[in-house]
């Protein structure tokens, strides 16, 4: 379908190009005008506002041609936000590179919870292993001035690219990054809280999933092994001599994992966990606690 999208014509205006998007969209994906708004603001340089303003403006022919790609890729059901380069996450623009994910809106759902139970704690040091963009960890700062905060990843490309949203959002200065696995790179501290996105698809399940994760998002950021689990056995086994006394782990789930997670948070050694559902009321988040917790 993608393949059959004819380039826009010279002269087409910001308005116009808007609408052209939008009709092509209608019938691959929902939220057409959103995504045809993104594209066209895009590629013009142009923000909402800027697009109702700005709307009679001409776009250049080379814009047009850039445009038309991106409309036949979206077509081909590449992702918007991989198109763009950027995504929104807990009101904040995230850049994205090729080894991080697209954050989502239920995992806002953990940095509510984060935000919730360090309230009472004062200049909280924060670890959030396999990092990505930075999305959570750089949303946790944003939103406390006295945090601060080190992200892990095993991927220098996802650690550039967290480090140049947290630059860019005002946070650079309370952000440390570090490359390595797991809690291994975080060497003797002891934090206020560890929280972590990490890989949790079990690997044969791969395949099956939607056309936009599976063939746009990296593999490493999606494979939990065999059973989806890898990564959390990984975490409960080590986190607990990362944390202060009763300090605070909250983990990413699949909508099927959470009785999975607790059992082997509770096997560690972590207490008081809870299970958080996300914005669909399935199981997202898993909150604990180590050692200490008066709870």
């Amino acid at each position: 379908m993608g393949a059959g999208f004819s380039e826009l014509p010279a002269g087409t205006t910001v308005g116009g190009a808007v609408r052209a998007v939008r009709a092509a969209l209608a019938d691959a994906t929902e939220g057409a005008l959103a995504e045809a708004r993104l594209l066209v603001g895009h590629v013009a340089g142009l923000d909402l506002t800027g697009l109702v303003v700005g709307a009679e403006r001409e776009i250049a022919a080379a814009d047009l041609a850039t445009l038309s790609e991106l409309v036949r890729r979206r077509l081909a059901g590449e992702p918007v936000q991989r198109l763009i380069g950027e995504a929104w996450f807990f009101g904040r623009r995230f850049r994205l590179s090729a080894e991080t994910l697209i954050p989502r809106p239920d995992t806002e759902v953990l940095v509510d919870a984060v935000l919730a139970r360090l309230e009472g704690v004062a200049n909280p040091v924060v670890a959030d292993i396999g990092v990505g963009s930075g999305a959570i960890l750089v949303s946790l700062l944003a939103e406390r001035g006295d945090m601060i905060g080190v992200g892990v990843d095993v991927s220098a490309d996802a650690l550039a690219t967290a480090r140049a949203n947290a630059q860019a959002l005002g946070v650079g200065t309370r952000a440390t990054w570090v490359r390595g696995s797991w809690v291994e790179p975080l060497g003797g501290g002891r934090f206020a809280a560890i929280v972590s996105n990490p890989p949790y698809i079990a690997s044969a399940e791969i395949a099956g999933l939607d056309a936009e994760v599976r063939l746009f998002d990296p593999p490493a950021a999606l494979d939990g092994g065999a059973d989806g689990l890898a990564a959390y056995r990984a975490l409960a086994a080590t986190m607990a001599e990362r944390l202060e006394p009763g300090g605070l782990v909250a983990l990413e789930i699949g909508f099927d994992q959470g009785a999975a997670v607790v059992r082997l948070l509770a096997e560690a050694g972590f207490m008081a966990i809870d299970v958080l559902p996300d914005l669909a009321g399935r199981d997202r988040v898993v909150i604990a606690h180590g050692g200490g917790c008066a709870e």
